[in-house]
């Protein structure tokens, strides 16, 4: 069931609140956790509301360790003529952070499934970024009619063809565990590894909210852990299962990357291309793995024309090797 009610308690300080003024949802998963995402639409004096007017509703999916506010520059944009969706997942943003939850990449795929069947939502368009792309394309290999076009941005939809050792030292059992959940390095980090330009004060406040405690860290700790590093790994499988279905998915795709980015690389891009030649692609020279902060103005501006099905850059020639 939908809940329209008070929001998980998360520091307001920093300003960033100003750049998230939406309105809370919680929605029931099957385990009895609040999950928590957005809803916005259009005013009704701006026109009717509908399931995201002509072009169907844009669903907006965070990896880690962000959150729906990740998104907030294409929230504002899309709810201006249509139908905006971001999730948080569990254990992430303003969603629950329950302890008995396995924070896995199959778990994750699931609830974001169960919230698209509960709102009915269709003809939509999925943003995903870092493991939101496996996520949102974990669920829409399992219900593709709902969907008709794909946005990706420095992500991955297939095991990892390598693990920088800035994060596998992450995994680490105790020294991981202490370092993300004690003191925060993976979230604080990320505020200048995953950025080329800087983060102002309200952004940089606004990604590490709701990751304020030992408890609230659980998950972004657990992310970190559910990478698979060989074929045994849950997640290896199903990563594996949603490769093997790229080529035959008939979306229309746009690929946006920071071409600077360490941990995504270029070389994530060119496999999607191996699979999707077709696709749209859009390269930022100067823009890390924080694609849409580094550079807020060209992606917003990307995703709304492709949405609109007005987007005039070429499809890349980049095939990979």
């Amino acid at each position: 069931m939908t809940e329209s009610a008070s929001e998980t308690a998360v520091p307001a300080a920093g300003g960033w609140r100003a750049l998230y003024p939406y309105a809370s949802q919680y929605f029931r998963t099957a385990g009895g956790f609040r999950l928590h995402y957005v809803d916005e639409q259009p005013d009704a004096s701006a026109g009717e509301r509908n399931q995201g007017g002509k072009t169907g509703p844009v669903l907006m999916v965070h990896g880690n360790p962000t959150w729906s506010f990740y998104f907030h520059a294409l929230i504002a944009a899309i709810r201006k003529s249509g139908r905006a969706v971001a999730v948080d997942h569990i254990g992430c943003g303003l969603s629950d952070k329950p302890r008995e939850f396995s924070a896995t990449l199959e778990n994750h795929i699931c609830n974001l499934a169960d919230l698209v069947t509960h709102l009915d939502l269709r003809d939509i368009t999925l943003v995903g970024h870092d493991w939101g792309g496996a996520i949102g394309m974990g669920c829409l290999t399992r219900m593709p009619d709902r969907f008709s076009r794909i946005v990706l941005m420095n992500t991955a939809a297939f095991p990892p063809p390598f693990f920088p050792w800035r994060i596998r030292v992450l995994r680490t059992p105790l020294l991981g565990r202490l370092a993300v959940q004690g003191m925060n390095v993976f979230a604080r980090s990320a505020l200048t590894m995953a950025t080329e330009r800087g983060l102002s004060g309200p952004v940089r406040a606004g990604l590490v909210a709701p990751y304020d405690n030992w408890n609230n860290r659980r998950a972004t700790y657990e992310f970190v852990r559910d990478i698979p590093t060989r074929k045994s790994d849950p997640a290896w499988k199903i990563l594996e299962q949603i490769e093997s279905q790229l080529a035959s998915l008939g979306q229309k795709k746009l690929l946006i990357w920071g071409m600077r980015d360490w941990c995504f690389r270029p070389s994530c891009m060119d496999r999607f291309l191996r699979h999707w030649p077709d696709a749209a692609t859009l390269e930022l020279d100067d823009a890390g793995h924080y694609v849409m902060l580094d550079e807020p103005t060209k992606t917003v501006d990307a995703i709304c024309s492709f949405v609109r099905g007005q987007n005039d850059y070429s499809v890349s020639g980049r095939q990979g090797s």
